[in-house]
């Protein structure tokens, strides 16, 4: 048997453990009263085990037994029967009488021995609360001893007052270094820590690490500024919270990355009456740069923006948005995800990118540059079509004026027509293309040509407000909207009623309508439908903003709203 993947399997099983758990439990939730889910501490009591330099740290903050009532298709009953099955472990009678309300996983390090010849080996660090210290202690014992009878080495040391418990296994791989056989030994260690928690780990290394972190307080993570500065900016009664240090995670991906703003990030579940809300505050030692003022409501261009809409992106001000701080996040988050941020802009906007490349246009310089009020930018996935119709609407000004001459001229210079419309008394212009077909005569041998005439884009004005759209099928929705606009959706006014107020604005998707399109720009999404199906499968819609007056941090939220609340 593999003992470095079954190690690393248990490992990882907690961390996906605790991930379904909190995805399944706000799923089933909407069918209860949010009372009894409110998580009695908003900050993970296991901070004080990890240390200050650590990459990543996840906590749920709820025992999960309290969210058994919800697991009405058992997919609770089925994680925890499978994550244990394999280890002779019987959740109800093991756990279950001794577990609190807490489960942390932490990546302590990046490399546990720090020893670059033999290969990175991060550490892991499981820690479940205990409210029943000596059952829990015996829990380990029959964990362990359960394990010396497959077959492990058994290793018991007092360490500062605690007793480790760890089993080992030489195995003999092949190593990148010039030794072709080089012995490395696996591990997996246990301990219960004074009355509060169980830890496993990886390594008993890092067991002994978390328990100096204990005793030097300055070395763990509630000694740093950043965790400090950030677990105040962490809401009440919140189920799940995670800390990411930024710049060691990107080196942990193995990046460099060119701008490196942001130092840290915290997240924070919480249930809403409809929905879940998923909040996340940014951190950073400079001046944050704000994209726009803050709105205190919606911004009347989405008066034209279909219901329909798979996608609506709505604000004020674009003229800066390629200097603010924002964009900055951006490129530093998909360059730490992706390792590029341009692959996956190009993805998510393909059809903007595709009317830049066809008009020879740059969106920030010929179009962004003169939008300083207020703005909506929607796609209308269709399901027989690839590509989906768009919608930009923009509030008007003089500087928009001037960027419709502009646009006009660019069209002309692109060899399309500017040509005059009128739609139920509407006046529009738009971008048009003669293009020629063939098709086989019925009369005589030979061909005969036809002249068509495509629509490559339309604008119009209406109210306070210059309108452009992909095509006449969509520009006569917008002009027969009436009270079908987005604004209208009750699905819309949920999640937006979620965002605090004031804010910079709202990107909404509407799940159901984008997941085909998504799915075709963005193929790693299927995946992730997998391993979270419960929750994509009652995914209804998703909504980001945001928000804040801090001039250190950039806070933010995402609300989900599922399709039974």
């Amino acid at each position: 048997m593999n003992r470095q993947r079954s190690v690393i399997g248990f490992i990882v099983a907690g961390a996906i453990a605790l991930l379904v758990i909190a995805i399944a439990s706000f799923y089933w939730f909407f069918a209860k009263s949010p009372a009894n889910l409110i998580a009695s501490t908003s900050q993970p009591g296991a901070a004080i085990f990890v240390s200050k330099l650590s990459p990543a740290m996840v906590s749920l903050l709820a025992n999960p037994d309290r969210l058994q009532a919800l697991d009405r298709e058992e997919e609770l009953s089925k994680l925890k029967i499978s994550l244990f099955a394999k280890s002779g472990i019987d959740y109800k009678e093991d756990i279950q009488p001794w577990l609190g309300n807490e489960i942390t996983l932490a990546i302590t390090t990046l490399d546990i021995d720090r020893d670059l010849e033999n290969g990175q080996q991060p550490g892991y660090l499981l820690a479940l609360a205990t409210k029943q210290p000596e059952k829990s202690r015996e829990f380990v014992e029959l964990f362990f001893s359960k394990r010396a009878l497959a077959g492990a080495n058994l290793t018991v040391e007092q360490y500062k007052g605690v007793k480790l418990i760890s089993d080992n296994q030489e195995e003999i791989t092949k190593s990148k270094i010039q030794n072709p056989k080089s012995k490395i030994q696996n591990y997996l260690a246990g301990a219960v820590v004074g009355q509060g928690f169980v830890l496993f780990a990886n390594d008993p290394k890092v067991l002994r690490d978390a328990i100096n972190n204990v005793q030097a307080p300055d070395l763990n993570l509630t000694s740093s500024p950043e965790y400090q500065k950030a677990t105040k900016e962490l809401p009440k009664g919140g189920l799940a919270v995670a800390f990411l240090n930024l710049p060691i995670v990107a080196k942990w991906q193995g990046l460099e990355l060119s701008e490196q703003l942001y130092n840290s990030q915290i997240i924070s579940l919480a249930l809403n009456p409809k929905g879940l809300l998923a909040e996340t505050t940014f951190l950073t030692s400079s001046e944050i740069v704000p994209p726009s003022a803050p709105l205190s409501k919606p911004v009347g261009a989405l008066q034209y923006i279909p219901a329909s809409a798979g996608l609506a992106i709505s604000g004020s001000n674009l003229s800066n948005l390629g200097d603010s701080d924002l964009t900055k996040l951006w490129r530093q988050a998909t360059a730490t995800i992706y390792g590029s941020g341009e692959d996956v802009v190009s993805r998510l906007a393909k059809p903007l990118a595709d009317v830049q490349k066809r008009w020879g246009i740059n969106l920030p310089e010929d179009i962004f540059s003169w939008v300083q009020g207020e703005y909506a930018i929607a796609l209308l996935p269709e399901k027989e079509q690839t590509t989906p119709h768009w919608i930009f609407v923009v509030e008007k000004s003089e500087s928009v004026e001037k960027g419709v001459t502009r646009l006009d001229a660019i069209a002309s210079s692109n060899g399309l027509s500017i040509s005059p419309l009128t739609i139920d008394q509407q006046k529009i212009s738009a971008w048009t293309e003669l293009t020629t077909a063939t098709k086989k005569s019925d009369v005589k041998e030979g061909e005969s040509f036809s002249i068509e005439t495509k629509v490559r884009g339309l604008h119009t004005n209406l109210g306070n407000y210059e309108i452009f759209t992909s095509d006449l099928e969509t520009m006569d929705k917008i002009l027969t909207i009436k009270n079908n606009s987005i604004i209208d959706n009750l699905n819309f006014k949920d999640s937006i009623a979620a965002i605090p107020l004031p804010n910079q604005g709202y990107i909404y998707l509407d799940w159901t309508k984008s997941q085909n399109l998504l799915e075709r720009q963005v193929p790693i999404l299927k995946l992730a439908e997998v391993l979270g199906k419960p929750f994509f499968n009652n995914l209804r819609s998703l909504t980001v903003s945001s928000y804040g007056t801090d001039t250190r941090s950039l806070k933010g939220g995402v609300f989900f709203k599922l399709n039974n609340s």
